[in-house]
């Protein structure tokens, strides 16, 4: 884990030595709601998803005035609601990836942006757990076996670049590649992470 988030971390600051008198460095953070996209998991899957969290660092690279590009490293947590019953606690299946988006900006008008662009992500954690409002407890762990190692996925989304250096930004990643190794999954199943963010940050 800590070699993947050095190379991780490499790899979105390293390309900014050269042009670091250009370059904005920031951080942010806010709230995943995930699930699972693709078949196969239909009947488990929790229409709410699970609500957890993301939260890491960025550098935004200018390359004209209206137009950047924004290398990111996150911790994001995600997965699905494998059981929600009325009155008790959910069962989720809980799935945290370090994050590598790399993301296009365009600025429509001053402060407002769209961007897009694709996401390598690591998994560091595979869990089931019963109870998620008592950390570490209800945790089984799942065989890293059945979970993917790398994900890929798109990003979309938009925000708002306040002059003070604070932004807002919502974004939607649809999974690309199966979050399931379906050589050691039971059932044959072509589930995907489906995460919708909002995040709130300050740059440099």
């Amino acid at each position: 884990m800590k070699k993947v988030f050095f190379i991780a971390v490499l790899t979105v600051f390293g390309v900014t030595a050269t042009q670091a008198q250009e370059v904005r460095l920031g951080a942010k953070g806010g709230l995943n709601f995930s699930s699972f996209s693709g078949d196969g998991f239909d009947a488990f899957d929790d229409p709410e998803g699970r609500t957890s969290f993301h939260i890491g660092a960025f550098a935004e690279i200018p390359l004209s005035e209206r137009f950047s590009i924004q290398p990111e490293v996150l911790y994001s947590g995600q997965g699905f609601d494998l059981i929600s019953r009325e009155g008790a606690d959910d069962t989720e299946v809980q799935l945290d990836y370090i994050n590598v988006p790399v993301m296009a900006k365009v600025y429509i008008v001053e402060g407002l942006y769209a961007e897009a662009g694709p996401q390598i992500g690591f998994n560091v954690k595979s869990e089931i757990d019963s109870d998620p409002d008592d950390e570490g407890s209800g945790d089984i762990a799942i065989d890293e076996d059945i979970i993917n190692d790398v994900d890929f996925s798109v990003g979309v989304g938009a925000g708002y670049q306040f002059n003070n250096g604070l932004f807002l930004n919502a974004r939607y990643n649809f999974g690309l590649s199966d979050v399931f190794n379906n050589e050691d999954l039971l059932i044959d199943s072509d589930a995907k992470n489906s995460v919708f963010a909002v995040s709130a940050g300050y740059s440099f």
